[in-house]
């Protein structure tokens, strides 16, 4: 172990031993000392100053971190936080663990944590995770150095908190070199000098931030680039440095101009021309501007856009929760199916599951994903069946900027983008319009989509994975579905049994919906009567798992109430007999003469195309056919 990791250990120690004396309570939550609503304004008159001149470092700071998961957070000599600034998802983190103006931050008010033990040690240190004392705090990496007057004194302390996995010691290094600016502003006000150590200090921070960094001057020639951008673009700083904007961004004068009236360029998707290839990345454009507010030059941070895409499936859901071991089941035939599926898992073949509806597909889809070597890519799934039709294609390949009334500034990614790397999910496929059909198939022969409106070739990597509830084949030979997409989703198909096909499966999702409903619901798992548990056992379920589970929540709701079961299950039984009903009475309609029975599929089917051709297709036989039998039967066209 290195001696300054040691002496780290036991300044963290004695913070902790500290904290215990203090009497504060690993539980925690909020900060024991608050000022009211009238105790505030008197704490930031008597800080005034501190707070005027840490406002514009702590303005830069937040310049170059903007959207990265940090806020920074300014206090007195006490502890007490004057101001903080930051991203607004986790600013409001914060604020629900009560760190907001008059907080008080020193150990003796909230334990260990990285502006508190700065002030007791008079030194920059940064906590982490559980080094905090109080366990709400175990979220967050803090980093906190004092700030000290002319005589040596400290008054304050500046903050730079993010989530515990972006530790990282370039962090505390950030703050040490805005304190120092701070206190070199403290003795003198000349704004050269602030600019001046804010450029030494800034500067060697930003070549190890994981973002993309670059600056231009008033004229749009690059002064500045670090190294995370030269990775990115796969060029070496030599390059680009005294080069115009316009040489990788075309489009830089039609940005800056609007820049220029006071508009925001934040989180824009745009594409930089690197070596004669497009690449696209997230941009956010700061301008610099003198005292008389004319832009002298420009920050331009970006992300690469897939890092992008991989965090939005994070945070907004597109991943696969199910796993194999979710599925419940002990049938043969489930268990052929499973096996099965694990051994084309890491297949980048398409897959088509087909099953009745309630069987379980999506499921199934995500355990696929799941044990494939695409896990960590995203899982973005689509229902072709819930979707209007004039809007699927821009749910699906999205569209650029312009390309329609209303569409978003910068364009949107559809689903094959935000599933590059992953698994696009296609649920009810049998739904998709025909027109539809042509331009999926075609990015599946050529792996690129075009967006809406745009002119650019954009590859995707995606594995399909397909699901109906219908029979496609038949679907084909109807004329509503395409034969040769057929074929090309169809290449791994998976057929899904319904539940009265495994009954020996029942039993074990009759305990596994009950213990997680009951669960979910916070109730004790009821009793089922003997007599119900037969029903649920013989009964054919036609809505397969979906309508089982939706029974279970059912009972668990009213404590396994023997009434109240039995006179659902007499409904849903009595939804079964209606929908033989139904069939009966479409069967009934198909006892009749076969000639009939041909006469009457043959209006049928012109009525539905009004074209002889589709027509005769359709029933299979020839036009010539077709016409003889339309003179036989007296139909007119």
């Amino acid at each position: 172990m290195k001696k300054n990791d040691k002496i780290h250990e036991e300044i963290i120690k004695k913070s902790h031993e500290r904290s215990n004396k203090y009497g504060i309570e690993v539980s925690r939550i909020y900060p024991k000392k608050i000022l009211s609503k009238q105790e505030i304004p008197i704490v930031l008159k008597r800080n005034k100053e501190l707070i005027r001149i840490a406002s514009p470092f702590m303005k830069i700071l937040y310049d170059f971190l903007e959207g990265s998961g940090f806020f920074i957070v300014l206090t007195d000599r006490e502890g007490c936080i004057l101001s903080t600034i930051g991203d607004r998802d986790i600013l409001q983190a914060a604020k629900e663990l009560n760190m907001v103006v008059g907080a008080y931050m020193n150990e003796n008010s909230i334990g260990t944590n990285a502006m508190g033990t700065a002030i007791n040690e008079d030194m920059p240190i940064q906590i982490s995770a559980k080094e905090h004392f109080i366990t709400a705090y175990h979220r967050w990496t803090c980093s906190a150095a004092p700030i000290h007057n002319v005589k040596g004194d400290i008054i304050g302390t500046l903050n730079l908190t993010g989530n515990s996995n972006l530790v990282h010691p370039h962090t505390l290094g950030l703050v040490v070199a805005a304190v120092r600016s701070i206190e070199n502003q403290i003795k003198s006000e000349e704004a050269s000098n602030k600019l001046l150590e804010t450029y030494q200090y800034l500067n060697a921070i930003i070549e190890s931030v994981d973002i993309g960094i670059l600056s231009v001057d008033g004229k749009g020639i690059i002064k500045n680039i670090n190294a995370t951008a030269c990775s990115m673009f796969d060029c070496t700083k030599e390059y680009l440095i005294n080069q115009p904007i316009q040489k990788i961004f075309s489009l830089w004068d039609e940005v800056i101009n609007r820049v220029a009236l006071g508009k925001k360029v934040v989180d824009e998707e745009v594409s930089f021309k690197i070596n004669g290839k497009f690449q696209r990345y997230i941009v956010n454009i700061h301008s610099i501007r003198d005292e008389v507010d004319t832009i002298i030059g420009a920050v331009i941070s970006f992300k690469n856009i897939q890092n992008v895409y991989n965090l939005i499936n994070k945070y907004t859901g597109k991943k696969a929760r199910y796993t194999f071991d979710d599925i419940k089941y002990k049938s043969y035939s489930m268990n052929k199916i499973i096996e099965y599926s694990k051994s084309i898992a890491d297949s980048p073949s398409t897959i088509l599951i087909t099953g009745e509806s309630g069987t379980g597909k999506e499921i199934l889809a995500q355990a696929i994903h799941n044990f494939s070597n695409r896990r960590e890519y995203g899982f973005v799934a689509i229902n072709c069946g819930a979707i209007p039709q004039n809007l699927i294609e821009s749910e699906l390949f999205g569209y650029d900027e312009g390309a329609f009334t209303g569409a978003k500034r910068g364009g949107n990614p559809g689903k094959f983008e935000l599933a590059n790397g992953g698994t696009l999910f296609l649920d009810e496929i049998g739904e998709m319009p025909l027109d539809m059909q042509v331009k999926f198939l075609r990015v599946l022969q050529e792996g690129c989509i075009t967006r809406i409106g745009g002119n650019k070739y954009i590859d995707v990597d995606v594995r399909i994975i397909a699901a109906t509830n219908r029979n496609l084949l038949q679907e084909v030979q109807c004329g509503r579905f395409r034969e040769d997409l057929y074929y090309r989703i169809s290449v791994i198909p998976i057929v899904l049994p319904p539940l009265r096909e495994r009954r020996e499966d029942i039993p074990l999702l009759i305990e596994h919906f009950l213990e997680i409903k009951s669960q979910k619901l916070k109730k004790p798992i009821p009793k089922i009567n003997r007599a119900i548990y037969e029903k649920m056992l013989s009964y054919d379920w036609w809505g397969n798992i979906r309508e089982l589970e939706n029974f279970i929540e059912s009972a668990v709701n009213f404590d396994g109430n023997t009434e109240f079961l039995m006179n659902k299950f007499k409904d849903i039984e009595e939804k079964g007999k209606n929908n033989e009903i139904k069939s009966c009475d479409i069967m009934d309609e198909l006892i009749c003469p076969l000639d009939e029975l041909e006469k009457r599929a043959i209006i049928s089917c012109l009525k539905k195309y009004n074209n002889v051709t589709k027509c005769a297709k359709v029933l299979n036989i020839s036009r010539n056919t077709l016409y003889l039998k339309l003179k036989k039967y007296n139909i007119e066209i």
